[in-house]
């Protein structure tokens, strides 16, 4: 049976792949299942399987090869079998030996920032003007006031030269002198000091000669570029919405240093924690474990979490699949080992696609609470913050308590916010009776 290897789409935004390297060669036999290439996404290094089994007769795009999703890049036929029908198609040209670091197309799709000269337009030192004069235009010796005027403001010690007009020409009257003194005075302007008493001057400073460049433009990797792509497709068509909660974490944080005091068990994280406790809520909630889907809303009845993970070129979410079933030890497990090979460019395509809902971690960077965007066609993501000690009031007595908040980005297309509230109170629920993780 002939099988087609394709380029596979690993995620919303991606268009086309590059095949890094070919982990099988021409004429070695390939069973269904077995990891044979090595391609680059906008995301990450990811390894493709075969779908059958047989031989790998052709290989029709090389090392460093780009193509679109969808285009065949191998073909795996049993050795009798003829596959000149199926391996005449076109071969992509071969790339030259230094290509370029990011594709032109990409780099277009992106708006050019604005640029700033920190240097000044002009040297020219422009004097100060001097104040204006009084209203009324009048001269600088007279001031133009009504006589009943004068008398209130020298029978209350009132200096018209100070006062603004209101009557006619700009003419002082009464009310003036009136609101005047009313208003609270402003102390006369103290004389300079002499100048034998100021003191010394000090140097003007001079800026350094400072030849380098002023800034550097820095390309965009296709992780980045796939992120300014995809980010504004989600923000601004989704309608987001956000619900906000703390979390009492005390038992929950003496629970994790119990399970970590246990010799030859997995290492049990905060995040680990979360993970499985979003998953229960979401079985309990599957309004939240949904998606938009334009004329329909999908209801998911497992729950699949895509952990963020930073990376230096940008951010990435792996998936880990079946969060409900699996023991809080196992989720430990698979989730350190999905980050470390994250990081690591060494996901496989299967977990790159697929999230139910999503969670991102700020906390190790002390953050105390953050907005994530989703990621369509999710209908919700959870953005979880640091674990602080801060004063609690519990039964009218103040002491040290664990807190931790939680806030769940929601689209609006697919939940309300009484949804997105109820699902959000179970999983404060389990964290702050984190037994019910255990069972």
């Amino acid at each position: 049976m002939i099988t087609r290897v394709v380029m596979p789409k690993l995620s919303e935004a991606m268009e086309t792949g590059k095949v890094i390297q070919w982990l099988k060669k021409e004429g070695e036999p390939v069973k269904g299942g077995d990891v044979i290439a090595e391609i680059e996404t906008d995301k990450a290094n990811v390894e493709i399987e075969a779908f059958g089994s047989g031989v790998l007769r052709k290989i029709l795009v090389g090392p460093g090869g780009q193509v679109p999703v969808g285009e065949m890049i191998a073909v795996i036929a049993d050795p009798a079998e003829d596959i000149s029908g199926v391996a005449s198609a076109p071969t992509p040209p071969k790339p030259a030996a230094s290509p370029s670091p990011a594709p032109p197309a990409t780099a277009a799709a992106i708006p050019a920032m604005e640029t700033y000269q920190s240097a000044p337009a002009t040297t020219r030192v422009v004097p100060l003007t001097v104040a204006a004069a009084p209203a009324g235009g009048a001269a600088p010796g007279r001031v133009k006031a009504s006589p009943l005027a004068r008398k209130v403001a020298s029978q209350a010690g009132v200096d018209l030269r100070v006062i603004q007009g209101s009557g006619p020409g700009g003419r002082i009257v009464r009310r003036d002198v009136e609101a005047a003194l009313v208003a609270p005075r402003t102390a006369p302007a103290a004389p300079p000091p002499p100048a034998a008493t100021a003191a010394p001057a000090r140097p003007a400073f001079v800026i350094p000669p400072r030849p380098g460049a002023e800034y550097d433009d820095v390309a965009l990797s296709p992780m980045r570029a796939a992120i300014a792509k995809r980010m504004p497709l989600s923000k601004a068509p989704v309608p987001h919405f956000y619900v906000t909660t703390e979390v009492a974490m005390d038992r929950a944080w003496a629970l994790r240093a119990e399970l970590n005091a246990l010799e030859g068990q997995p290492k049990v994280s905060v995040n680990d924690l979360v993970i499985k406790a979003c998953a229960l809520a979401l079985l309990r909630n599957p309004g939240v474990n949904a998606s938009f889907q334009g004329a329909a809303i999908r209801v998911h009845h497992r729950a699949h979490i895509g952990i963020a993970v930073s990376l230096d070129q940008g951010l990435i979410t792996p998936v880990l699949r079946d969060c409900d079933v699996k023991p809080l030890g196992q989720i430990a497990v698979e989730s350190r080992d999905l980050a470390e090979r994250a990081r690591g460019g060494r996901l496989r395509a299967q977990e790159m696609t697929g999230a139910t809902f999503s969670i991102s971690n700020l906390g190790m960077f002390d953050v105390d609470e953050f907005s994530a965007i989703i990621n369509p066609p999710e209908g919700a993501i959870l953005a979880v913050g640091s674990v602080v000690e801060k004063p609690v009031v519990e039964g009218g007595e103040v002491r040290v308590g664990r807190r931790m908040k939680l806030t769940v980005s929601c689209d609006h297309r697919v939940m309300d916010g009484a949804m997105g509230a109820r699902f959000l109170q179970d999983v404060k629920r389990l964290l702050q009776e984190p037994l019910r993780l255990l069972v």
